[in-house]
């Protein structure tokens, strides 16, 4: 049976359910897609690096039933105060590096670092991180290439909903012209709760004490988030080449309590949208802008945290996909998916060497 050894880089929510996926359900896992998985290092910022050198598996139970903040890896076997995170994923004995630490968006670090360095140590790699995928996206599949190995980040735009694979696997023998989304849950349940009768501000201050806002909801409210997301849709699915400049981007603070309510009145519904299209001389443009959408648009309906992408293709019009855009549990599922791709391609490489042998032979 074919095993996967994994090193976490940031211990937070998504990287921790990963890890509970893993002690929890391990034996269901491998039983049902094949492959088994553990868990050699884990690095975090405030409780340190763990890393086992010995040929065996961190014990992850002890550590998930310690609360998050109370963890510290310092006084275990293998565990040091610092969080060593270019020493752990150059040199830990892992096959996968799973990335899921905080960005930068105006230069995807630290995750960007911690992309390239798993990779030039020869590891594949799957990141929940949008800054090193908008922003060095191409640059670092080039690497990977060259290194052979995997870079997978399909928990980049929509969390767990797997809105790439989809739109790389299943739209064969389609033409995209474009895309619009709903790719920010926090926005959509503020503007769902103005409509509602509150105030932008009560409406902030409740998604954050739901915790569907962070403490500056700023990147979120204001469409930093989804320019990101724009981007890497658009590279990805549009083959184009967007930088952050080349998508204008305007937030929820354009709209007033009065234009959500009037749009309302009149069949018409607030969304941040993030949107792409391809133009006759095949150049993408690209922004992120509030739109007030008639009930029949495929966005029109989507609420609270689900995001949703329709596509604009030559031969279906638009389809549509939709699903959970954040949530620890989902995003972590994003990083199994990965695994699972990287699963996917190495068992390929295998067989078409084998292939390949038995041609020569």
């Amino acid at each position: 049976m074919t095993r996967y050894d994994l090193a976490l880089i940031g211990f937070g929510g998504v990287n921790r359910a990963l890890a509970e996926l893993i002690a929890e359900r391990g034996d269901t896992l491998e039983a049902e897609l094949g492959f088994g998985l553990r868990v050699v290092a884990i690095t975090d910022l405030r409780a340190g690096s763990l890393v086992r050198t010995d040929g065996g598996a961190i014990d992850l139970a002890p550590l998930l039933a310690v609360a998050p903040g109370e963890l510290d890896f310092s006084g275990l076997a293998g565990g040091s105060p610092d969080p060593r995170n270019e020493w752990v994923i150059r040199e830990a004995p892992a096959d996968i590096v799973a990335e899921a630490t905080f960005t930068n968006p105006a230069d995807g670090e630290p995750a960007l670092s911690h992309v390239r360095w798993a990779i030039e140590a020869g590891k594949h790699v799957c990141t929940t991180n949008k800054g090193p995928v908008a922003l060095h996206g191409r640059a670092l599949q080039e690497l990977a290439r060259r290194h052979g190995v995997c870079f997978e980040f399909e928990g980049t735009v929509m969390s767990g909903t797997p809105v790439l694979r989809t739109a790389r696997r299943m739209f064969g023998g389609l033409a995209v012209h474009g895309f619009e989304g709903v790719m920010n849950g926090t926005s959509n349940y503020v503007l769902g709760r103005v409509e509602s009768g509150l105030s932008f501000a009560d409406a902030v201050a409740e998604a954050q004490a739901l915790g569907y806002a962070e403490a500056d909801p700023t990147a979120d409210i204001e469409g930093h988030d989804v320019q990101l997301k724009v981007m890497i849709l658009a590279n990805e699915v549009l083959g184009a080449d967007l930088r952050r400049a080349d998508v204008p981007c305007t937030g929820l603070s354009a709209l007033t309590d009065d234009d959500v309510r009037r749009a309302a009145a009149e069949g018409l519904r607030w969304k941040l949208v993030g949107s792409a299209a391809r133009r006759p001389d095949g150049t993408v443009e690209a922004r992120v802008a509030p739109v007030a959408l008639p009930a029949e648009h495929p966005l029109a309906g989507v609420c609270g945290p689900v995001n949703a992408v329709a596509f604009h293709t030559d031969l279906l019009g638009a389809v549509t996909v939709a699903g959970p855009g954040a949530g620890r549990v989902e995003t972590a599922y994003a990083l199994l998916s990965d695994v699972l791709a990287v699963h996917e391609r190495t068992a390929n490489l295998a067989g078409a060497e084998l292939l390949q042998e038995a041609g020569r032979g």
